[in-house]
C-alpha cells in the first residue's frame, strides 16, 4: 500500500531523536521560535507539511525566468519519495545526510524522503561547505556541486550522493573519480517535484553514464524542437510536462542533455549547443564563464564567451582556446568579454541572459 503524506513512518529519525507526528509539530514550533535562520525555513516547512491540507505552495529557482510560486499536492512528493528509494534501494532505518536549505525542493524532499521512507536524517546548516560528523556512515546525500568540491575530502563514509542544481564541472569530475561513493547528477525542477532521472559519475564505485535513466513511472519523448517532454502521471498534475532542453532520445526512458533550447545559437546557419562547447573549454579556464551568442551582421548572430573576473588576460585566454584540442572552428568565440560578477539566483544558479545583457552593457 502506497503511504500517504499524513504519516510520519516509525522508524523515522531526526538529529537521532524519533518524533511522532503531534511530537514534530512541537519540534518544528521550536525551530520557528528559537532556531537559527535557517532552522526556522525547516520548521516553517514542517509545519506547512504537516497540516491538514493536501498541497505546498513552492517557489522554483528562477534559473531560466523569474521566480515562481507554484502549487505541488503533497502526495506527489511522496510518490517521489517512493521512487528515489525504490531508484537507490534505500530502507528504513538508513541513515541519510541533509545540507541543502529548506527554501527549495531539493531541500524539501529530503525531509519528505526521510519521513516518508523512514530514514534517520541528520540535518546540518546548508552552507557551500558543511559541516558535519566525517567519520559517520551515510547512505544517502544531496548536495550541489560547491558543497561537493569543499566535502570532497570528507566524504569517504558516504554511500550514494545525488549532485544537482547546477553543472557538475570537468575539474570536479576529476575529483570525483578518485571519491569512494556512487555519485548520481540528476535531471529535474520544481515542476516536477525534483529529480525524474539521473546518470551516474564515474568514481571508485561506479562508471559515468552519458545518458540520463528515468525513474520509476516516468515516460520520455521529444516535441518538433526536439525538447524533452515529460510524462509523469505520479509527480506532474497535468500528466505531461514539456521543456525546453533539448535531447538526443535513446529510449522512452534515456536521454542525453545536449542544451537549452533557448540558449541555441544560430551562427551563419550553424546551430551552436553553448552548454557542449562551455563543457569543451572548461579544463582551460579556471573562472566561472559562459558563452552566448551577439548580434552580428554577417552571421546573425557570433559566438561570445563572458568570463568572471579572469585572472589572466584576455589574450592569453584566447591563444589557449586556438590551441585547445578538439575545438572545432564554429566553436572558437569571436569575442571575448569580462565581467566582474555573474548574476544569480538567490540559490546560487547563474541567470545566463540578464548575466550576458550586464556584460554587453544592454
Amino acid at each position: 500500500m502506497t503511504p500517504t503524506f499524513d504519516k510520519v513512518h516509525n522508524r523515522f529519525k531526526f538529529n537521532g531523536l524519533h518524533f511522532s507526528h503531534e511530537e514534530l509539530k512541537e519540534v518544528a514550533y521550536s525551530l520557528i521560535k528559537e532556531g537559527q535562520p535557517y532552522e526556522k525555513v525547516t520548521g516553517d516547512f514542517l509545519i506547512d507539511w504537516l497540516n491538514h491540507k493536501d498541497y505546498l505552495i513552492v517557489t522554483t529557482s528562477g534559473s531560466t525566468g523569474s521566480p515562481k510560486q507554484i502549487k505541488l499536492q503533497k502526495q506527489a512528493m511522496v510518490n517521489s519519495a517512493i521512487a528515489t528509494g525504490n531508484y537507490f534501494g534505500l530502507e528504513p532505518g538508513d541513515k541519510a545526510l541533509h545540507c541543502l536549505p529548506s527554501h527549495f525542493i531539493a531541500g524539501k524532499m529530503m525531509f519528505v524522503r526521510a519521513l516518508v521512507l523512514g530514514l534517520e536524517i541528520d540535518f546540518v546548516e546548508p552552507t557551500a561547505h558543511p559541516v558535519f560528523d566525517y567519520e559517520k556512515s551515510y547512505d544517502f546525500c544531496a548536495m550541489i556541486p560547491l558543497q561537493v568540491k569543499h566535502t570532497i575530502n570528507h566524504i569517504h563514509n558516504m554511500k550514494t550522493i545525488i549532485v544537482g542544481g547546477s553543472k557538475v564541472t570537468k575539474p570536479l569530475l576529476e575529483q570525483i573519480k578518485n571519491s569512494k561513493p556512487k555519485f548520481y547528477e540528476t535531471y529535474g525542477m520544481t515542476e516536477t517535484v525534483t529529480h525524474v532521472a539521473l546518470r551516474s559519475l564515474e568514481s571508485k564505485s561506479g562508471d559515468q553514464e552519458s545518458y540520463f535513466n528515468a525513474l520509476e513511472n516516468i515516460k520520455f519523448e521529444v516535441d518538433e524542437r526536439s525538447c524533452l517532454v515529460i510524462h509523469a502521471p505520479n509527480l506532474v498534475a497535468e500528466e505531461t510536462l514539456v521543456t525546453n532542453d533539448i535531447v538526443d532520445l535513446a529510449s522512452e526512458t534515456s536521454f542525453k542533455l545536449l542544451g537549452r533550447f533557448d540558449n541555441v545559437i544560430n551562427s551563419g546557419g550553424v546551430k551552436l549547443f553553448p552548454e557542449q562547447i562551455e563543457e569543451k573549454l572548461q579544463p582551460i579556464i579556471d573562472e566561472r564563464f559562459i558563452l552566448a551568442g551577439q548580434d552580428d551582421a554577417e552571421l546573425g548572430e557570433k559566438l561570445i564567451l563572458i568570463i568572471e573576473n579572469p585572472r589572466d588576460s584576455i589574450e592569453s585566454i584566447n591563444n589557449r582556446i586556438k590551441h585547445l584540442k578538439g575545438l572545432s572552428k564554429f566553436d572558437v568565440p569571436k569575442a571575448i568579454y569580462t565581467t566582474s560578477q555573474f548574476v544569480e539566483t538567490v540559490n546560487g544558479k547563474i541567470q545566463r541572459d540578464k548575466t550576458i545583457k550586464a556584460a554587453l552593457g544592454s
